[in-house]
């Protein structure tokens, strides 16, 4: 197990507020233990609270070409066909996951191809369940074009907690399936729209390992 790299600043804060906290009760409180061990146990329990939400662990990715590979950790919350309007501009099969603060934030990329569309949206930050979030809420849209000319579409949608969405490609790079494209701090959602006709190898409540369930194949 180790930790990501994005996880290093909030590290450090939650570090140095344990030691503030835990000094401003030892130091300002000095006749009351009880008060010092709480303060302790508080900074203790912030810490590990934080270090377990940047946990990276290994991933055992098989790569194929005819699937879809889970894009984060999390829960399928949605499946169903929908017009994508930003990029594909027709109707797809819309599979979403969502990320409880509780799973592990790394995005991964469910197929492997050239980066043919990125774009990044500033907005707002509804619960990630919310029906609008997919449009309103602060995002990214990443499109892979595959070997065989199909393209995949996928975005991180920030959740209520989450504030902050970092991403690792651009247009034109090749991407590697179950290589990392991106990271989102807190709850939030990863939404990814397939071609009709693309079985699907999930349903609604099913839990995913990114990287390494397949939620999807091509016929």
């Amino acid at each position: 197990m180790t930790i990501h790299k994005e996880g290093y600043t909030s590290l450090a804060i939650a570090l140095v507020f344990g030691a503030v906290l835990y000094a401003a009760a030892r130091f300002g409180l000095p006749d009351y233990p009880v008060v010092h061990t709480v303060a302790l146990s508080i900074a203790i329990l912030v810490f590990l609270i934080v270090l377990q939400f940047f946990r990276s662990p290994t991933k055992n990715i098989v790569r194929n070409a005819n699937h879809v590979l889970a894009p984060a950790d999390g829960k399928v919350v949605v499946i169903e066909e929908i017009f994508e309007p930003e990029h594909l501009k027709t109707n797809c099969i819309q599979v979403s996951i969502f990320m409880s603060p509780i799973n592990v934030h790394s995005n991964l990329n469910p197929v492997a191809g050239v980066v043919s569309y990125f774009k990044y949206h500033p907005g707002k930050y509804l619960v990630a369940w919310h029906p609008k979030a997919s449009t309103e809420n602060e995002r990214t849209t990443v499109a892979v074009r595959m070997d065989n000319g199909v393209e995949v579409l996928f975005r991180q949608i920030a959740g209520a907690l989450a504030k902050r969405i970092v991403w690792y490609v651009k247009e034109g790079q090749t991407v590697e399936q179950g290589a990392e494209f991106g990271f989102i701090k807190f709850g939030s959602r990863v939404d990814i729209y397939l071609p009709l006709g693309t079985k699907i190898d999930v349903k609604i409540g099913d839990k995913t390992t990114g990287g390494e369930s397949v939620i999807a194949h091509f016929n």
